[in-house]
């Protein structure tokens, strides 16, 4: 009977070991492969964010600039530096890029990106127009790749904080929204690309308010908008006031061609209201001020930011035991570019990539294509439907 026993002991020790299966191991993510275009501040931003990611090898950087070109490739290891973006491009070992170049370019780059299988990350605004911007989106869903807009004030420290509280519902229905960016003297190089309408699209509308735009649509939780009136003005530029003494902007010999201030009033979805304006240059308190107010019927908020300031910058308006109280939330800095680089990043090893095609960079570009058709023709305008 024991012999028995034994010899079946044997035998499914025998059968256990010859059914045993390894742990599966996973493979290793492979490193993505991307290029920057573009050489100033959002190009050495994107160039930063990638160099502190370890699945990211940086292979390639563009831009006309040789010298500079030559120093970030040294400083950033960078094995291959292109003057042409198109030469970069035509590299087939390239999965990702960064485009950061003046306004007219994002359009030709990040299509020609896409139709050549690479995901893309766009400097905002997305383009100079709502169809430009729509062709670039068209063109992410045809190839079926990324394509992500550096809407990096939504990374703000602030910001995260309040939307938390907007979301767990401490300021109930948000009816009324008021957000500005303004500056005393702020016009990002008179004469430079940025005042060239052709070349840029616009002024400060669709270079500063496209970003308090999209912080107080993220915040407000998207929702559509019906109908914008605006008006814009040009009072200093055309001038030759309102430059700023820290742009090192190029000139390309423009006339001033675009507004220097834009106010617009855009109505929502349920009722709801928000109010934007935004300023290069205007005779008001020195520096650069902007910021978002919402009020709620279970509370309100203001993120005030004088300065690019990160701390003592959100305040939270509540009643505590019928009496008006103020809430200072401690708010931590927020990782801004970096933040946009890792998200773009984790997108694209993610896996699933049909949801992020660049609709909230093309929402943003049909609102404002409304504020300056409302401007020009002096009527409310409705917002085109989006893609």
């Amino acid at each position: 009977m024991s012999e028995n026993l034994s010899a079946a002991a044997s035998k499914a020790a025998a059968h256990s070991e010859s059914t045993r299966t390894e742990p599966v191991v996973p493979e290793p993510v492979q490193p993505l492969r991307v290029g920057v275009i573009g050489l100033g501040f959002a190009g050495q931003a994107a160039l930063k964010g990638y160099k502190e990611l370890p699945d990211v090898d940086v292979i390639g950087l563009a831009g006309l600039e040789a010298d500079r070109l030559a120093e970030l490739g040294k400083e950033h290891a960078i094995p291959y530096l292109y003057e042409r973006w198109q030469d970069l491009l035509e590299r087939d070992d390239l999965d990702a890029v960064s485009v950061a170049t003046p306004t007219q370019l994002h359009a030709p780059i990040a299509i020609a990106a896409l139709e050549g299988g690479r995901h893309v990350l766009s400097e905002k605004p997305l383009a100079r127009s709502g169809d430009e911007a729509q062709r670039i989106t068209e063109a992410a869903i045809k190839a079926g790749r990324v394509l992500k807009v550096v809407f990096n004030h939504r990374k703000r420290g602030d910001v995260t904080v309040l939307k938390r509280h907007i979301d767990d519902g401490q300021l109930g229905r948000v009816y009324y929204a008021k957000t500005h960016w303004m500056r005393r003297n702020g016009i990002p190089g008179l004469g430079s690309w940025f005042t060239n309408r052709e070349m840029a699209g616009g002024g400060p509308l669709i270079d500063l308010g496209v970003h308090m735009l999209d912080m107080a649509m993220y915040l407000l939780g998207e929702p559509k908008v019906l109908s914008v009136s605006a008006s814009t003005f040009a009072e200093l530029g055309p001038r030759g006031l309102g430059g700023s003494a820290w742009s090192t902007k190029v000139g390309v010999g423009s006339a001033y061609e675009v507004e220097d201030l834009a106010t617009a009033y855009l109505r929502l979805d349920g009722g709801g209201v928000l109010a934007l304006e935004t300023s290069w240059a205007t005779f008001r308190q020195s520096g650069d001020h902007f910021g978002v107010t919402l009020y709620g019927t279970d509370g309100g908020a203001e993120i005030a930011v004088p300065n690019y300031a990160v701390e003592d910058t959100l305040r939270i308006y509540t009643d505590v035991g019928g009496a008006a109280a103020e809430i200072r939330p401690e708010v931590r800095r927020g990782e801004g570019h970096r933040a946009v680089v890792r998200e773009f990043v984790e997108t694209i090893h993610g896996g699933d990539w049909s949801a992020h095609v660049g609709r909230d960079g093309l929402a943003r570009a049909r609102i404002i294509d409304a504020c300056y058709q409302s401007a020009l023709e002096g009527r409310e305008v409705p917002v085109l439907d989006l893609l």
